[in-house]
Formats: C-alpha cells, structure tokens, sequence
C-alpha cells in the first residue's frame, strides 16, 4: 500500500491536495513549499512539471511554468529535489504534467525514477485511456504507482465507469470545461454535475478540481466528493510572497 492508498484508507473526506508548480518562485523553492504545505495541514501535495506548451493550464500557471522553465528546472533536477524532500517527509506527494514530458524523458526511465525518487501517482491529462491500458498500466502496477483520470462534466457514463476502472489513487472531477484559474464561483450546471457523479458510486476517492480557490468553494466541493485541489489560487499566493513559509500558512489557515 503506497502512501496515496494509505491516505485514502485512513481519510475519506475534507482531504485537501494544493498544487504548486515546480522552480516556482524560484528553481529551490520546492523543498520548502512542500514542508511548509505539509506543516499547513495539507494532506496531499500535487507538484507540477513545468511544461511549454499546456493544454489545460490557465494564465497563472502558464505564467508559473513560464518563470520556472527560465530558473533552469529540469525534471532530473526535480527528481533530485524529491529524493531530498523524501528524506524529511512521508506525504503524499503526486506529479502532474503531459504525457509528452514523460515520452521524452523516456518512458521507463521516467517511472522508475518517479518510483525511486518518492513520487506516488501521476496526473497525466492527455494520456489516452486506451493507450494507458495497452502500454503502461502494467508497469504503472509493477511500481506501486498510481494514476488519477480526469473527468469533466462533458465525460459519458461509459467513458467515466472505464476512467474510474482504470484509475490507481483518486478520480480529478474537473469541475468545467474550462482552463483552470476561471471562475471563483461554482454554478448551478456544476453542482448538478458534482451529484450526478457522487450518485455514480465510483470505486475510488473523487477529487473536484478548477475553480476551487477559498473556503466557500472548498467546502461546496466537499459536500459531493472526498476533498478538492486548489492551483491557481495558491499559485497567485506564492507569486507575492516575500515568505514562502508565512504565505502558505496564512493561505491554508484560510480554507481549513
């Protein structure tokens, strides 16, 4: 049992993940938002590859993969800051990025170093289902690693019963069809979404994310899944922070 698992088995509701982009502010910071987050109360933690060319990605963490790519960031330097990371915490600590970033570092390579470095699971957006499960959920399953899809609210049943079969950690619930950082409001459309999807009963932990950004969304995406993730938001925090440490305990003090 990894440690996502171990979260999900022990916590099945309120979990809270945050997003920061890696080498952002700066190419060293990774380490100490990670322990800063983890100090927080936080109890997941989503680090983001820095990546050129996003599909999802709004203005703010475009922005911040922009800054973190001209520090120098690398994902052997990353790899290499987990490995350090490791050594002073045991949370959850889960990779997103493209499917692209991984084929050019080498598919195998870039598992196993996932594995060897601490990470627990992947989000991996334009990985194809079908590619997924003819090429890698072998070897994702050889590592202990997990895998989260994504959902949206556009998603069909069949399409979400297969994500949620295929799924190792949690299901990521987009909350629209947009790109992250919009909307600090949730709708109507998207409430009805968010139950559609809690009536579904789905064998894995769902996380809402897009558009969750304070307490009063957090605790709405609560209500219909096991917890939310917030990006942007925290991104924004750490964009203005003259204390990393400061920041990010007045910033999770104010969802909690």
């Amino acid at each position: 049992m990894n440690r996502l698992q171990q979260l999900f088995s022990k916590k099945k509701e309120h979990i809270l993940n945050i997003y920061f982009t890696a080498g952002f502010p700066n190419l060293d910071d990774t380490e100490a938002i990670v322990l800063a987050l983890e100090k927080a109360g936080v109890d997941l933690i989503e680090i983001g590859m820095p990546y050129s060319d996003p599909l999802a990605d709004g203005p703010t963490i475009q922005q911040s993969s922009q800054v973190a790519l001209a520090n120098g960031m690398t994902l052997r330097i990353l790899f290499d800051q987990i490995r350090s990371i490791r050594k002073k915490t045991q949370i959850p600590l889960v990779l997103m990025g493209y499917f692209n970033q991984m084929m050019q570092y080498g598919e195998t390579a870039f598992l196993e170093a996932c594995k060897t470095s601490g990470i627990d699971g992947l989000i991996l957006p334009d990985m194809p289902l079908e590619e997924y499960e003819k090429q890698y959920k072998s070897h994702f399953e050889a590592l202990d690693l997990g895998i989260s899809f994504l959902i949206t609210p556009q998603t069909k049943d069949a399409r979400i019963l297969k994500a949620a079969e295929l799924t190792r950690g949690f299901i990521y619930m987009v909350s629209n069809d947009a790109i992250t950082g919009g909307s600090t409001e949730l709708s109507d459309r998207q409430l009805a979404y968010f139950q559609r999807i809690s009536d579904m009963k789905l064998p894995h932990p769902r996380l809402i994310g897009f558009g969750i950004s304070d307490r009063s969304t957090f605790e709405t995406a609560c209500r219909f899944a096991n917890g939310a993730i917030i990006g942007s938001a925290f991104i924004r925090v750490l964009e203005n922070a003259d204390d990393v440490g400061a920041a990010t305990a007045a910033f999770i003090g104010g969802i909690r």
